[in-house]
C-alpha cells in the first residue's frame, strides 16, 4: 500500500506537465536562427522589393504587401519586370542587415500558373558567388519571388513534448518507491546507413565520419542517403536531381555540384569513401566492398 501523500504526488504529475505541453503546442512554428522575428523577414523582403523596383527605374509605385504563404515560405509580388541579376545580392544584403542567418532557396514563379522561370539556393551565392541562370533574359510578365527558409525546428516541438512526457513518467515511477531495479527504456530506433568508417542517422540528420559527429541539412541528408544506398554505382545527374530535388519544386543542376562539394568536405576524414565525378554522366560513391 502506498501512502496518501505519495498517491497525491503521482496524481499531480499530469497537472504539472499540462501547462508546459500547452505552451509548446501553441508556440510559433516559424523559428529562425538567432534572435530574428517574422517582422524582420518581412522588412528584409520589403527592402529587397524596393531595391529591385528602384533599379528598374520605378521609385514611385507602391510596394505590394509581403505575404507569408507557409510556415517557412514568403512571397514578394512584382507585377513589373525586374533585374534578376540584382536579386541575389539585394536579397542576401537585406537578410544580413536584419541578422537572418537561416539558409534559404529562391524561386521566381509566374503569376499566371506558378511555374518556375528562375531560381537558386543560398549556397550558390555563399560558395560560388553566383546564382544559376544569371545572365539569362528575364521573362516578361507578372512574377512573384518565393523565398523558402530551411525548416530546422519541425521536430523540436515533438521532441520537447516527448521529453516532458518522459520526465513526468520518470518522476511518477520514482515516487512509487518500487524496490526492484526499473527496466531500461529502449530508445526509439532511427534508421541509419553505415559504410566504411561512416554512419548516417537519417532521421536525426547526423553524420558520424571517422568518429567526427556533424549535423547535416535536410538536402545534404537526402543526397548522402542516396549515395550510401547505392555504393559503387554510377548515378546519373538527372536521376539524382529527381530523387533529391524534385519534391522541393526547384530543379537547378548547379545545386547538385555545390552539395557534392559540401559532402566531400564532410566525408574527408574517412579515406575509404570518395564521391567521384564521372564526366558528362553523374557521380559515384566509391566505398569498401562488403566482405
Amino acid at each position: 500500500m502506498f501512502s496518501w501523500n505519495v498517491m497525491k504526488k503521482i496524481l499531480l504529475m499530469p497537472l504539472i506537465a499540462l501547462p508546459m505541453l500547452v505552451w509548446l503546442w501553441r508556440s510559433p512554428q516559424l523559428t529562425l536562427e538567432g534572435t530574428t522575428t517574422p517582422d524582420d523577414v518581412n522588412l528584409a523582403l520589403r527592402r529587397t522589393a524596393d531595391g529591385l523596383l528602384r533599379q528598374s527605374g520605378d521609385s514611385t509605385s507602391r510596394i505590394p504587401a509581403i505575404e507569408q504563404t507557409g510556415d517557412h515560405t514568403w512571397r514578394i509580388l512584382l507585377e513589373r519586370p525586374f533585374d534578376y541579376e540584382a536579386l541575389p545580392g539585394l536579397l542576401q544584403s537585406s537578410l544580413d542587415l536584419y541578422g537572418i542567418k537561416t539558409p534559404y532557396e529562391v524561386a521566381v514563379r509566374r503569376c499566371i500558373d506558378a511555374g518556375i522561370d528562375l531560381g537558386y539556393h543560398q549556397a550558390d551565392i555563399l560558395e560560388q558567388g553566383v546564382a544559376p541562370c544569371q545572365g539569362r533574359e528575364m521573362p516578361e510578365g507578372c512574377h512573384y519571388i518565393e523565398v523558402i527558409f530551411e525548416d530546422r525546428t519541425s521536430s523540436s516541438k515533438w521532441w520537447s513534448l516527448a521529453l516532458i512526457a518522459l520526465l513526468s513518467i520518470g518522476l511518477a515511477a520514482a515516487l512509487l518507491l518500487v524496490k526492484k531495479k526499473p527496466e531500461s527504456v529502449t530508445p526509439s530506433h532511427n534508421p541509419s546507413l553505415i559504410l566504411g568508417n561512416t554512419s548516417l542517422d537519417i532521421a536525426g540528420q547526423i553524420l558520424v565520419c571517422a568518429g567526427q559527429r556533424q549535423t547535416l541539412t535536410f538536402r545534404e541528408t537526402k543526397l548522402l542517403r542516396l549515395f550510401m544506398a547505392h555504393p559503387n554505382r554510377l548515378l546519373e545527374r538527372d536521376y539524382i536531381l529527381q530523387q533529391v530535388w524534385a519534391d522541393e519544386g526547384v530543379l537547378v543542376g548547379r545545386s547538385l555540384d555545390v552539395f557534392v562539394s559540401r559532402l566531400r568536405k564532410k566525408l574527408a576524414a574517412d579515406s575509404s569513401l570518395a564521391i567521384v565525378a564521372v564526366h558528362g554522366m553523374g557521380y559515384r560513391l566509391d566505398a569498401p566492398q562488403p566482405v
